[in-house]
């Protein structure tokens, strides 16, 4: 499932004397706008993508369907974006949410779809044209700048019986009671947030009626230089490992020492699991024996004739997750943006791991071209001669030609150190001024590696892949599937901590790896 977050609320509550309404509408989601959703996947939905008839979507909090608040009630489709009404419940949650918009914590809301017609443009981006829209959520943050909710019709009477004194209150003590008990109610809830990432805290703290305490804490962002990332999303997560405990300024947040790309999967594209993801299994079919044509040899003599064969193929998910536990002191003392660093990279890692399991897919399930590409000082003609190799197998055999060169980091630095007899690039660049291009086999950018485009291809270089691969394939021919089912938590009472859960489950298919052809380096 994709989930795409737009962004802003307004607060609208019921007048005096009017009874409760509870109900939010706006834009569910802007078209034509492109959005990156939490596994790197860029997202654009056009006009008409979205139903607005059949089963009404539910409403959930933080995509989360144990934490169901109620139902969209209408829908309108709309040049600028799905416009939509919601209805909250009457219960205890529906409250808690309610609250949590009023005092603007929950400030957004998120499309819950399954793209069920969809392409690629050029840039990776998919295009979503038809979708299944599943449900719409109550979330934190924001992704769709042009999405907004428009109104949050939110009045929930205060029941002030749930204070029980023996003594009579000052009017002044009530006011402060009242005024807390929203927040307690609601903690757990809010720790769920931390999924997405961070908006700017800075502006919210300062206008509400917060203590100086909380002011001072959200502009001490975390920061711990002496922790990779990795570490930080790996273990148990306590008051000792986060500075941002003590009262004093930082710099700013982690140095990034590791980039949440996956290089691969954006040039592949990741599809949707089929039949909505509900089994451990599913089954895609591939030709094993097309029909035939022929001559006739004479009048109403015998045609060709061959019957079809198509196999079954029976394609296995695989569960990716992985998680972290906090204290609920380093949940309590910290600024907001310790967790939403270690997090991000909880989902990060996510993002890496996929990756490398297509890598693994593509080494795994091609095919030897025959050719090798020895790499000579000055000589690229091996070079030349293992491409067009390649190339040929594939369309020989598939009557397809490639349109992708899958490389390792070193494959990559090898192809573009080459030099022509007169030492002249082989693929030089030619964005800086006063340079031309002298050889005509492709264009190299040494800050971007995927814009390098050796003999017309488009190369994909991943870190993922091992040292020494070079493939040549068509990309339609790797088919990697996912379904992102996100954040789970759970509090441990015995041990005064939280954990954190992320997980998806992925598939890869290679149909026919006459398709997928690997070239040796020597």
């Amino acid at each position: 499932m994709i989930k795409l977050v737009p962004s802003l609320i307004t607060v609208d509550a019921a007048a005096v004397g009017e009874l409760p309404r509870r109900s939010i509408s706006g834009i569910a989601v802007t078209y034509d706008e492109t959005a990156t959703v939490a596994d790197g996947t860029k997202v654009r939905i056009m006009q008409g993508a979205l139903p607005v008839d059949g089963r009404n979507p539910k409403l959930y909090g933080q995509h989360d369907s144990n934490q169901i608040l109620g139902m969209v009630t209408e829908r309108e489709d709309t040049p600028q974006g799905m416009m939509f009404v919601a209805k909250i419940s009457a219960t205890r949650l529906g409250d808690e949410f309610l609250t949590l918009a009023n005092d603007g914590v929950i400030d957004s809301v998120s499309v819950g779809i399954n793209p069920t017609k969809f392409s690629y443009d050029e840039d990776g981006v998919m295009i979503v044209e038809s979708a299944e829209w599943t449900e719409l959520s109550m979330v934190s943050q924001g992704a769709f700048s042009g999405a907004v909710i428009t109104e949050v019709a939110a009045s929930i009477p205060q029941n002030v019986k749930k204070i029980e004194l023996n003594e009579v209150i000052p009017t002044q003590e009530k006011i402060m009671i009242e005024s807390v008990e929203p927040t307690v109610e609601v903690a757990a809830t809010v720790e769920k947030l931390w999924a997405k990432p961070a908006r700017k805290y800075m502006a919210a703290m300062h206008i509400g009626g917060e203590t100086f305490r909380n002011v001072q804490a959200a502009t001490a962002e975390f920061v711990n230089s002496k922790r990779s990332a990795l570490e930080a999303a790996a273990g148990d997560v306590t008051t000792t490992d986060q500075p941002g405990l003590l009262p004093v300024p930082v710099l700013g947040p982690v140095m990034a020492n590791l980039g949440y790309q996956r290089p691969v999967v954006t040039a592949i594209g990741a599809r949707a699991m089929p039949d909505g993801g509900n089994q451990k299994t599913f089954i895609r079919p591939t030709w094993t024996t097309h029909v035939s044509v022929g001559t006739q040899s004479t009048e109403l003599s015998a045609v060709s004739a061959t019957s079809p064969l198509i196999s079954s193929n029976v394609i296995s998910k695989t569960t990716l997750s992985g998680q972290v536990t906090f204290s609920v002191q380093d949940i309590d003392f910290t600024s907001p943006g310790s967790m939403e660093i270690i997090m991000t990279d909880l989902v990060g890692q996510y993002m890496l791991q996929s990756d490398a399991i297509a890598c693994n897919a593509i080494t795994n399930g091609g095919s030897a071209s025959g050719s090798t590409w020895t790499v000579t000082a000055n000589d690229p003609s091996t070079l030349i001669s293992a491409m067009y190799d390649a190339a040929t197998d594939i369309l020989s055999a598939t009557n397809f030609l490639p349109d992708t060169v899958f490389v390792s980091p070193d494959v990559w630095q090898k192809l573009g150190s080459q030099l022509d007899g007169d030492k002249r690039p082989v693929f030089p660049y030619t964005g800086a001024a006063g340079l031309m291009g002298v050889n005509g086999l492709g264009v190299a950018n040494v800050t971007v590696a995927n814009t390098f485009n050796p003999f017309g291809l488009n190369l994909v270089a991943d870190r993922a892949f091992a040292s020494g691969t070079m493939t040549v394939a068509r990309a339609a021919a790797i088919e990697f599937y996912e379904q992102i089912r996100g954040l789970m938590s759970v509090e441990v009472p015995s041990t005064l901590g939280r954990t954190f859960s992320y997980y998806g489950y992925v598939a890869t298919f290679i149909p026919y790896n006459s398709m997928v052809k690997e070239i040796a380096i020597a």
